[in-house]
């Protein structure tokens, strides 16, 4: 057996040199597999997730139920996955977008909507968009009207801007002519889904990025009777409707906001006449191992009600939210959003509400910070 050692010593060597090369390899590939920071991949139907820490991603996968991913982005989303297909001349598979406002009770964080039509002045939002050519789609904003300032369910009127239109699909309803707004040329199609209204402008050809005013839109739905202005604008929602494939459609980036009270560049500003809005927000905790709850006085300073209340805040990390009262508050960690319910959905002016929540906590306990009331920061007593 002496004679076999001499042979074993290369065949130990080459061994180690082969598990070392492997275990590059692997770490290229695992590095290579790895989401770029901060990107959220969702797959669950209705999975969201916040981008630029005012925006809200979500899969939305409704009309299917072959399997649907979106990854978040620092600006934007892109589809993964979307197996499947549906026959065109019904809905589509699903609406993957971004949003600011409120949906099914989801407001974006610090959001200024639902906002009364008649006390905005501007809605500026800007869009880029990736497409690819194998697949059935629709990109196209969605802006939802009510006549009520609700956060949740459907709203009466939805107002769809179709940038780029693949395959053989058309909008809901039928097509009532042309119309110029945002000086650009669109086809205009009217109908209803059973649910809302739906008013359609449909580029005729592709529009791969562009900024423009929500309230162009918004002011030619209202000549046409379709909305009147003292309505709510609850949303303004960026995304796809695909019906065959999709995987690789992009929003590469989104902005939206919202001007209101007639103040030139004053996003947030009081949704009444009576000059700005301002706030001051009293948080008082009772704090035990582990846990605490907390009582939020948000109080009226400005000379005007405030109505269709939010209250952003960004929670100290390692907090959750359990419950809440008085207030529905979501999503339950990181900057969260508390909404007044149909009893406090006003704030008079030089009055006050207050909500509660409880939650637990890691750590060392800490208070949260920048209180933002409808888009508008707040002092703390």
């Amino acid at each position: 057996m002496q004679p076999l050692r001499p042979r074993l010593r290369p065949l130990r060597a080459a061994l180690g040199a082969l598990i070392a090369a492997f275990a590059v390899v692997a770490s290229l590939v695992t590095a290579t597999a790895t989401p770029a920071q901060g990107d959220t991949t969702l797959c669950e139907p209705f999975g969201t997730t916040t981008i630029q820490g005012r925006y809200v991603v979500q899969n939305n996968r409704w009309g299917t139920s072959a399997p649907q991913c979106v990854t978040s982005t620092a600006t934007g989303f892109r589809i993964d996955r979307a197996d499947g297909s549906v026959p065109t001349d019904g809905a589509p598979k699903s609406y993957p977008s971004v949003f600011n406002g409120c949906h099914y009770t989801n407001c974006s964080p610090g959001t200024a909507l639902p906002a009364r039509l008649d006390t905005v002045s501007a809605a500026p939002s800007s869009i880029s968009y990736g497409f690819v050519g194998d697949a059935v789609y629709n990109a196209s904003y969605d802006i939802w009207l009510d006549p009520t300032p609700r956060t949740d369910g459907v709203n009466r009127t939805e107002i769809m801007i179709w940038f780029n239109r693949v395959g053989p699909i058309q909008p809901i309803g039928s097509s009532v002519g042309t119309a110029t707004v945002g000086g650009r040329n669109w086809e205009v199609w009217t109908g209803s889904n059973g649910s809302n209204d739906v008013l359609s402008f449909v580029a005729p050809s592709a529009i791969s990025s562009w900024s423009f005013d929500v309230m162009d839109f918004v002011r030619a739905t209202v000549a046409r009777g379709l909305a009147q202005n003292d309505w709510y604008l609850t949303s303004v929602q960026a995304g796809f409707e695909p019906w065959q494939n999709g995987a690789g459609l992009s929003v590469n980036s989104f902005s939206s906001t919202v001007e209101t009270g007639g103040t030139p560049g004053g996003p947030g500003t009081d949704p009444g006449p009576g000059g700005p809005t301002a706030c001051e927000v009293t948080y008082d905790p009772h704090v035990w191992q582990g846990g605490f709850t907390a009582d939020v006085t948000v109080r009226n300073t400005g000379q005007a009600p405030v109505d269709a209340w939010r209250l952003a805040f960004a929670l100290p990390s390692g907090q959750r939210i359990t419950n809440a009262w008085n207030a529905s508050v979501s999503p339950d960690a990181g900057t969260v959003t508390a909404t007044g319910v149909g009893h406090n959905a006003r704030i008079a002016a030089g009055g006050s509400v207050t909500f509660g929540f409880q939650g637990t906590y890691g750590g060392a306990f800490a208070e949260p910070n920048g209180f933002r009331l409808n888009d508008v920061s707040c002092t703390t007593a």
